[in-house]
């Protein structure tokens, strides 16, 4: 239950795909808003049937629908920061990038959802020209994993150098920073880049040994909270990865993928 007559409440704002399994999308952001002291609004872009072990089915909103949902959150809702995940189709960016543009939110996140931890397409290949041209230049911060990264540029991250090369051809795309997910790197560590106007700095943590999903949705929505939540961009950054490695340390593991994952946990 939120307490809407609350005077000075934070509202964020999600747009992304509903995840059936509870993990990741917009189920896993409004858990991250509520944890982090703020109130979760939501425009949902698709309804996946998805649980523990893969996506079976991706099912778009209607862009009419989705501008309905948008119109709905903006109209009555003070949203001091939006985040954006999964889009799926052109169309789709399109509209999210025309509508956020006329609303102008004094924070957006853009986390470029493209490929599903399963290896399931979420962003159509025709999409990813206008999510450059329309949506990227409008974002604060750009939220990338590696291989989303390397899609996005053409530029195969193999060290850190690779890394730097790809992150500062993202912020040329027109992001004011760049927070560059190292979840899918080798090596005993995580590393995640960050990259502004002011320069660039790591933050590293030690690599868990076993899988999680939803994890770049919710490290996007904690960024987005924490931004909400008055912090500067860098530091909403390294507050919002901490957020993520406290959440991963105690996490318990739902579906029959639990088995698996907890067995591959250190006792």
């Amino acid at each position: 239950m939120s307490q809407y007559a609350k005077s000075g409440s934070r509202c964020c704002l999600t747009i992304a795909g509903s995840d059936s399994g509870g993990g990741a999308g917009i189920q896993a952001d409004l858990k991250t808003f509520a944890a982090l002291g703020v109130h979760g609004t939501s425009a949902i872009t698709a309804l996946t049937a998805q649980n523990t072990q893969g996506v079976t089915a991706v099912h778009p909103v209607p862009s009419k629908h989705l501008r309905a949902e948008l119109d709905a959150v903006f109209d009555d809702f003070a949203i001091t920061a939006v985040k954006t995940g999964m889009l799926g189709d052109a169309r789709t960016v399109r509209c999210v990038a025309c509508e956020l543009a006329r609303r102008q939110p004094r924070w957006l996140i853009v986390d470029p959802v493209m490929i599903a931890t399963s290896g399931a397409r979420l962003l159509d290949k025709g999409a990813v020209k206008v999510l450059i041209e329309n949506l990227i230049p409008l974002a604060d911060v750009l939220t990338p994993n590696l291989p989303e990264a390397e899609a996005l540029t053409g530029i195969a991250i193999h060290n850190a150098r690779d890394g730097q090369r790809a992150s500062e051809k993202l912020r040329d795309f027109g992001a004011k920073a760049v927070l560059l997910k190292g979840g899918h790197g080798r090596g005993r560590e995580v590393i995640d880049r960050w990259l502004d106007a002011r320069g660039t700095f790591e933050i590293r943590n030690r690599k868990l040994p076993f899988d999680a999903h939803g994890t770049g949705c919710t490290l996007s929505a904690a960024l987005a909270a924490e931004l909400a939540n008055g912090r500067t961009p860098r530091a909403a950054a390294r507050r919002a990865i901490a957020f993520v490695q406290r959440a991963l340390k105690h996490a318990y593991a739902p579906g029959l993928t639990s088995l698996r994952v907890l067995a591959q946990r250190p006792r």
